[in-house]
């Protein structure tokens, strides 16, 4: 991983400078007489292999933004999707590995000089990488299959100075996905950037979540078996990655996926009092029993009483068109400024679109639904555009909004149908009345 600031900065700089470039170049060739088409279709291509490229050998700070980019590619339109799709895909589930000199050296700095002791087995090669680790399999004393996460060295440094960085570039990662909130994005990832640094606070995430749904049917929730500051030993589980049911799954497999995908997420919070707030694919596996696999605990939103009562309440009064109360709740919550004058017909317009999945007993989930959502409050013309303007996100909904608008994107990506409204009745407080 490179560490200097210079080197990453650098690096990250000729993502739009490339992007310029193929720009003026795609000119001359348009004026040359080649295929207008065929000229953006190739200067597609070239953008997102670069992106890829630079973000998956920076890894750090600039990974983890492609992998929240990731989940939203639902949203872009179908014309310009299949190049970024392959490319930000990548970055769920694969980076350029580090050394296994660095690998070992990182180990025995966590877990002690006598590591091997502790394992039957370890395998060098890595089995996964990630954003700010990789993952290696091994064989536990005891025999038990194991996950051994190991932090890349330096991957503190690179994440503070990566987000910085692209926080200045966020004007062309807004144009590559089209309706998503660039810079909150930046920001709320930069806040929770410390707590998955510390793979300690993440075991004890993973901990509480592994005893909430031990023994449950549905889920499975790898335990913790040691953990250090930079290296983490879970139970190895396997399944059916999503991106693999994504990319060529039966009908039957993404419903399924779906379905245990929205009920994880909305009954976490109630069950553990937590949020898992990394919600892309690579994070979530279809078990040969039909259990979904869930890990990586780095990140969680901490909801001690569950999911908020007026987020139901929100829901419901869309549900109802009941303007007033939905315009009351949104400004007590404080999603509307104290001063702020907007109609609340025209914030009932605005959000009313995106509860359309609970307004019937099943819902497709497609990219067509979240093409057409992202383009009208995308659409600088239109109203939906000037109101979305006038209201505020809270703090304290901010992870929760991040990680329902994820969520979806990949239910979306999925194609999946499901009984989102009877999820959402038995686990979302304040949505009955």
């Amino acid at each position: 991983m490179p560490r200097k600031t210079v080197a990453r900065t650098a690096r990250l700089a000729s993502l739009p400078l490339g992007v310029a470039s193929r720009v003026v170049g795609g000119w001359g060739k348009r004026l040359a007489g080649q295929d207008a088409a065929e000229v953006n279709a190739q200067m597609s291509a070239k953008t997102a292999e670069q992106l890829f490229s630079v973000l998956g050998q920076l890894k750090g700070g600039a990974m983890k933004f492609g992998q929240a980019l990731s989940v939203f590619e639902a949203a872009v339109p179908d014309e310009l999707a299949a190049p970024y799709r392959e490319a930000l895909t990548k970055l769920q589930t694969a980076a350029p590995p580090m050394s296994t000199a660095s690998a070992h050296r990182m180990i025995a700095e966590q877990l002690g000089r006598s590591w091997r002791s502790r394992f039957a087995e370890f395998d060098d090669t890595p089995a996964a990488s990630a954003s700010i680790g990789q993952v290696h399999r091994g064989i536990w004393h005891d025999g038990r299959p194991v996950a051994v996460k190991i932090q890349y060295p330096g991957a503190d440094e690179a994440l503070m100075s990566d987000l910085r960085q692209l926080s200045r570039f966020s004007r062309l990662f807004q144009a590559l996905v089209p309706g998503t909130e660039i810079k909150p994005l930046l920001a709320e990832l930069t806040e929770r950037m410390t707590e998955e640094l510390d793979y300690r606070q993440e075991a004890a995430n993973q901990r509480a979540v592994a005893a909430a749904y031990d023994g449950d049917e549905h889920f499975l929730v790898p335990k913790v078996v040691a953990s250090a500051p930079k290296v983490l030993v879970s139970e190895w589980v396997a399944g059916t990655p999503l991106a693999k049911i994504i990319r060529e799954g039966t009908q039957e497999q993404r419903d399924e996926a779906g379905y245990l995908l929205a009920e994880f997420h909305y009954s976490a919070p109630a069950r553990a009092g937590m949020l898992h707030a990394d919600p892309h694919p690579g994070n979530f596996m279809l078990a040969d029993d039909g259990r979904m696999c869930v890990i990586d605990f780095g990140g969680v939103a901490k909801l001690p009483d569950g999911l908020p009562a007026p987020l139901g309440k929100l829901m419901r009064f869309a549900m109802a068109d009941d303007s007033e109360n939905l315009f009351q709740t949104l400004r007590e919550e404080g999603f509307v400024r104290p001063g702020t004058r907007v109609p609340a017909e025209h914030v009932h317009a605005y959000l009313a679109p995106f509860v359309e999945p609970l307004l019937t007993e099943r819902f497709r989930f497609t990219r067509k639904w979240m093409q057409a959502q992202a383009e009208r409050v995308g659409d600088l013309g239109g109203q939906d555009f000037r109101t979305g303007r006038s209201l505020n996100l809270p703090p304290q909904y901010l992870m929760i909004h991040r990680v329902l608008a994820g969520s979806t994107g990949i239910l979306c990506q999925l194609d999946a149908e499901l009984p989102a409204r009877e999820i959402v009745e038995r686990w979302q407080p304040g949505f009955k009345a």
